[in-house]
């Protein structure tokens, strides 16, 4: 009986892990799944949709707060400002120039676009990529209503429908 008892605890203990969870990034995990290269997009001509990835954080609030913390970091502000456009274009809009799916804003990042956006693709992580996407998709009203609102109320994007 006491073995069995020893036995069954020994098997209990065995059997219970912990799932490890890094928040914090290793060198490795900045290896990116697709190779860096500029694009020869320009404004103004129809894009081809980029369907091929796949955006791991949609719809995760978690990823819209540490993407808004990265948009600040980055200082990605200095050029779209808060979402309303500047030097770059405005996010908070429903007309992008390279399209609003998560595979291109992750291309227009790591890539860069002709006329200013630089590539941060050999700088950024690809999961803060991915964080920067889904912050910039919320900033358009383009991710799920589960996902918090990266902006003040008085910010919100409204639909031409609902009264002001």
């Amino acid at each position: 009986m006491k073995r069995l008892a020893i036995l069954l605890a020994a098997c209990s203990l065995l059997a219970c892990h912990r799932e490890q969870r890094s928040l914090v990034p290793r060198a490795a995990d900045a290896r990116r799944t697709t190779p860096v290269r500029v694009s020869d997009l320009q404004p103004g001509r129809p894009q081809p949709a980029v369907t091929a990835m796949k955006n791991p954080y949609e719809g995760n609030a978690w990823a819209v707060s540490e993407g808004q913390r990265l948009y600040s970091s980055y200082n990605c502000a200095g050029c779209h400002f808060h979402g309303g456009g500047g030097i770059g274009p405005p996010l908070m809009d429903s007309e992008w120039l390279y399209g609003s799916t998560p595979a291109n804003i992750y291309t227009s990042i790591v890539e860069g676009r002709p006329n200013g956006m630089p590539s941060f693709g050999g700088h950024i992580p690809e999961q803060q990529v991915w964080q920067l996407v889904t912050y910039v998709r919320a900033l358009g009203g383009l991710e799920p209503s589960g996902a918090t609102q990266p902006r003040a109320e008085e910010m919100q994007a409204r639909r031409a429908e609902e009264p002001k």
